[in-house]
């Protein structure tokens, strides 16, 4: 592991040389500089992690240093050094942003100590900031994968989304279709990311608890309620709350929320005192909210108060030409998350994919994808490798199945082209080309003999069973 550096900017030659052998001992990589000028020529061109800074300097004093340090780099943690009696310029310093200070003459335990606390303060900011970067690569709009219009269009209406002040959003869509993710991409995008996204589903929580999940409760507000606890709503300030599936939130809650809307306050459940909160609301939904204000089980005003903007996120089978763009995306996903050699999806694979309804939508797909990287060991993947309820799904359709030609076809073509490809699509499997087919096996086998694929020789290969 790399040394913490520290630069030493004191006046004092004394000084900086003590401290210079001391913390060398201690396993610090050392640097000084007599002037502050000099002190943040070093930083610029080589980077510190911690700074012991004199308030009295030539030149620029400790004060102004410290201000350019932080124009720098604000995670650089700052310690000052005064020789005054008086502490005020150095409360000022720990104001702007220094992280402590220590008074002349001063013990170098004491040095020690706040060199140490400094360091574990900068190891947590750093590892906050890694955080923040990892989360906002992994929530960013990009993860929205696809290349149609559909995509394209919520890619950019989520972006403005992100951008804008609107404090509620609704996104409908159905099971599966990623309502979390894109009300993760807009509060990732947003002003907002670096304060909480916190998440609850209305559907999972008995009637009685959400009130106390989303307000929070005042000591002995209900039996066992023994100490005080905060809600979501004032977990998340500053933040984002993300309430799903919304549409089963029960009607005296919807009244709640509806204020809290209005508002921008509450009070805990026992609480006397209105709590008031800065938050984000997107609400989602796979019901159809318009359909439920008129059957009268969702609150009008409160469904108008959501949708200030609304969002719609399209269901698997109304994008198929991404399908095969989504499936190769988390081939490569799963690839690397489980260490494993990248896979090809086959032209014949991708076609099975595209012409499968998904109605788990791209939830089901990624359930998929991450079953064949851990199951199959092929560098590709084909038809026979996918579940057998792609394979033998026949896509409902309005139009007639086979269109006849203009000029005619002989019936008999037509069954043996079938056949051909049915074995085909099977790799040769009877069992599972007969039920492509919607046929018993022998009667499939029959055919087979009939038009030339098979002899009538009572054997039965490998891959025929």
């Amino acid at each position: 592991m790399s040394k913490t550096k520290v630069l030493i900017i004191d006046d004092e030659k004394l000084v900086r040389w003590s401290l210079q052998q001391k913390l060398s001992r201690e396993g610090y990589e050392t640097e000084s500089a007599p002037t502050g000028e000099e002190g943040l020529n070093l930083i610029r061109e080589d980077g510190y992690d911690l700074v012991l800074l004199d308030l009295r300097l030539p030149g620029l004093d400790g004060v102004q240093v410290l201000q350019e340090i932080k124009k720098l780099d604000r995670e650089i943690g700052v310690i000052m050094l005064t020789a005054d009696t008086g502490i005020d310029r150095a409360v000022e310093c720990v104001r702007l942003g220094a992280h402590n200070y220590l008074c002349k003459p001063f013990d170098f335990d004491h040095v020690k100590v706040a060199l140490e606390r400094a360091r574990e303060e900068l190891k947590l900011r750093r590892e906050v900031t890694r955080i923040r970067r990892q989360q906002r690569r992994k929530f960013s709009i990009e993860n929205l994968v696809g290349q149609g219009a559909p995509m394209r269009v919520l890619r950019e209406l989520i972006g403005k989304i992100s951008e804008s002040d609107a404090t509620t959003v609704l996104i409908e869509g159905e099971n599966g279709t990623g309502k979390e993710l894109a009300a993760q991409a807009i509060h990732y995008g947003s002003q907002r990311a670096s304060q909480p996204f916190l998440a609850i589903n209305c559907s999972a929580i008995p009637e009685n608890l959400i009130e106390s999940e989303l307000f929070g409760h005042e000591r002995g507000a209900f039996t066992d309620a023994k100490t005080a606890k905060k809600g979501l709503f004032e977990l998340a300030d500053g933040g984002t709350v993300l309430l799903d599936e919304i549409g089963d939130m029960k009607p005296l809650l919807q009244a709640k929320l509806l204020r809290v809307l209005e508002s921008r306050e509450f009070h805990r459940i026992g609480g006397t005192q209105p709590v008031t909160v800065d938050v984000r609301v997107i609400a989602a939904t796979n019901r159809n909210l318009e359909e439920a204000v008129a059957n009268g089980e969702f609150r009008q005003d409160l469904y108008y108060r959501l949708k200030v903007i609304g969002l719609r996120l399209p269901a698997l089978r109304e994008q198929r030409d991404d399908i095969p763009v989504l499936a190769r995306h988390y081939l490569q996903q799963f690839a690397e998350e489980y260490g494993k050699p990248a896979k090809q999806l086959t032209a014949e694979a991708a076609k099975i994919l595209q012409a499968y309804d998904w109605p788990g939508n791209v939830r089901e797909l990624r359930n998929v994808i991450e079953r064949l990287i851990i199951l199959e060991h092929t560098d590709e993947i084909r038809p026979e490798h996918l579940p057998a309820e792609l394979r033998l799904q026949t896509k409902p359709n309005s139009r007639s199945i086979i269109q006849l030609p203009t000029d005619g076809v002989a019936l008999v073509d037509v069954e043996r082209e079938l056949i051909r490809q049915a074995m085909e699509r099977a790799a040769g499997n009877q069992s599972q080309a007969a039920d492509l087919l919607r046929l018993e096996r022998d009667a499939l086998r029959r055919r087979l003999i009939k038009y030339g694929y098979l002899t009538s020789t009572p054997e039965v290969s490998a891959a025929s069973c």
